[in-house]
């Protein structure tokens, strides 16, 4: 399987869940030190297999290898583009390839939380989340959402599930693939959103045309209601 990590889908506590069941000759992306961490206590395997072989290289590879001295790699967050290059058409046909969508209203506040909790040392003072919404930072998510599963606009994951769905979607993946043991999910990367209401109690109705301007794709792609 390919695993296409989306951003603020709980991606990195699946990543977590699934690298449990993978073998040695595997690729498995690095994550945070902490999320390392979180893995190295769960005896999963870590990070592995992600530099890029040489003969898979194209002439925009080794001019950066030549120029800064860096090797091609497989990274979280990589979008499906740049993964069926590096992979090749085969195992790119060939591998089932999923991930994880989820409704933008209560993503953009997960964002907005997790953005200012990791950068509230840097970042003062703190932006209200009408004035966050003005920021390029919605956009850059977007390219981390709906950007990492399409190429040239068109849907090329497999499966996308929703994480409003996330146990269910998780099993019927298991099932899926033929994983032996249900995929258990650790806490990682939690504990930045502090306000817990509902969505439809957080955005003002400027705040909820804004993110409904910004995700239009995903909301009609997936139906999704305010």
């Amino acid at each position: 399987f390919i695993f296409i990590k989306t951003s603020k889908t709980a991606g990195t506590s699946i990543e977590i869940a699934l690298s449990r069941f993978c073998g040695k000759k595997d690729i498995i992306t690095k994550i945070s030190k902490s999320d390392e961490n979180i893995r190295r206590g769960l005896g999963y395997p870590g990070p592995q297999n992600y530099f890029i072989p040489l003969y898979r290289y194209k002439i925009r590879d080794w001019a950066r290898l030549l120029i800064r001295g860096k090797r091609i790699k497989f990274m979280n967050h990589m979008s499906a583009e740049e993964i069926k290059r590096l992979v090749g058409k085969k195992t790119w046909n060939s591998y089932y390839k999923f991930c994880f969508e989820r409704n933008p209203y209560d993503r953009v506040i997960s964002m907005y939380y997790w953005f200012f909790g990791r950068n509230q040392k840097k970042i003062k003072p703190l932006l209200t989340l009408s004035d966050f919404l003005e920021t390029k930072v919605p956009l850059n998510y977007k390219r981390k959402g709906i950007g990492l599963y399409t190429i040239e606009g068109k849907v090329v994951a497999d499966q996308i599930c929703k994480f409003e769905n996330l146990k269910e979607e998780l099993e019927e993946i298991r099932l899926h693939l033929g994983i032996p043991d249900k995929l258990e999910l650790p806490n990682a990367k939690s504990g930045f959103r502090k306000d817990k209401r509902h969505y439809r109690d957080v955005l003002t109705d400027k705040e909820r045309a804004k993110i409904a301007e910004i995700f239009a794709e995903e909301i009609e792609l997936f139906d999704y209601e305010f």
